[in-house]
């Protein structure tokens, strides 16, 4: 597996990843209508604009074909005074999660974090995601619940953070 920071050409890749690992990941938590009108082309120009204003690092398999990502950066929330840092995104095709994939695109997001002198972080993921335990294991805290409306239905949010980055 290559962990490589991504190019504006990986953007469709990206989408692909987005649009299928929500599919998955979210059945049965997110109504089913709105994960089937999740587009590839809508995801791919919104990965194109993203990947101007983050940096996102990308899982390679063997053949070269991207099959999770990974971004963060400086916090987009106004809450959570004592946190800096935020792990926007992080998702892997169903196929390579559970092997250690998740860990390895984290790590080059806390160096960036870290190199802009930045040692707390946040994330948020839906209370039904299994995900969260992921985030568990690598020392986040759950610190807070909010609540997220997603195709009109409402849902539980948790907030997890790391208070210290520097043995991450």
């Amino acid at each position: 597996m290559k962990i490589r920071k991504a190019v504006n050409s990986d953007a469709q890749e990206i989408a692909i990843v987005h649009v299928d690992s929500w599919r998955t990941t979210y059945k049965g938590i997110v109504p089913d209508a709105y994960l089937e009108k999740l587009s590839y082309q809508e995801r791919t120009e919104l990965w194109k604009s993203n990947l101007h204003e983050e940096t996102v690092y990308v899982a390679e398999n063997d053949n070269g074909d991207i099959v999770g990502f990974a971004t963060g950066g400086k916090k987009k929330t106004l809450n959570y005074e004592q946190y800096d840092g935020e792990l926007y995104a992080i998702y892997i095709l169903e196929p390579f999660q559970g092997i250690g994939i998740g860990k390895l695109l984290i790590e080059p997001v806390i160096h960036d974090l870290k190199e802009s002198g930045i040692d707390s972080m946040i994330v948020l993921v839906l209370n039904d995601n299994p995900a969260k335990y992921f985030y568990e294991a690598l020392g986040a805290r759950k610190i807070d619940t909010i609540k997220v409306t997603i195709a009109g239905v409402e849902l539980k949010e948790c907030v997890y953070g790391w208070k210290n980055l520097k043995n991450t």
